[in-house]
């Protein structure tokens, strides 16, 4: 059976988007309706992040194509792939997020940073603080040594200033 070019065309876009995303993140959709689709649509778009409904045997393929063939076992079903380009955790705080709230998406599975993953996996790296938060945790503790040093050197300097008159100017 010869596969049409149509068809050939949608796997080499697919196998590209995969080769260019940061993340992959697999989502069953069923049980959603038009309003929650549409919600959803919006804040992923908002994030940048692209979302589809794409045949799993044509993103089967794909996947084989770039060396992700273990994404197989999470292509059952009905599946929505959401492609994440700036960031390793957006598509999957989004989507996550979006899961909470309405209990008829799952996430299914996906590919974080070059590594095929499940659906807890993608859950875990959802829960993560994002990349601003994360650099300014670092920062906090970063500064934290240098912060008790002078408020160490203050405390000494007013215990001394206490008993003894500031020098007069002249």
């Amino acid at each position: 059976m010869a596969v049409r070019p149509e068809k050939e065309q949608v796997v080499k876009e697919i196998a590209e988007r995969l080769e260019r995303s940061t993340s992959v993140v697999l989502a069953d959709y069923r049980g959603l309706n038009v309003a929650e689709d549409t919600e959803l649509r919006s804040k992923l778009r908002e994030a940048g992040v692209e979302y589809e409904v794409l045949k799993n045997t044509m993103t089967s393929r794909a996947a084989a194509q770039v060396n992700f063939a273990d994404l197989d076992q999470y292509l059952a079903g009905p599946t929505a792939v959401a492609f994440g380009y700036d960031d390793a955790v957006t598509a999957a705080k989004v989507l996550y997020d979006f899961s909470r709230e309405h209990k008829a998406l799952e996430l299914k599975g996906g590919i974080i940073e070059g590594r095929v993953v499940s659906g807890e996996e993608v859950a875990s790296i959802a829960k993560l603080p994002s990349r601003e938060g994360l650099l300014s945790m670092l920062l906090s503790v970063l500064q934290a040594p240098m912060r008790n040093l002078a408020y160490s050197l203050q405390q000494v300097a007013d215990q001394k200033g206490d008993g003894a008159e500031a020098p007069a100017a002249e």
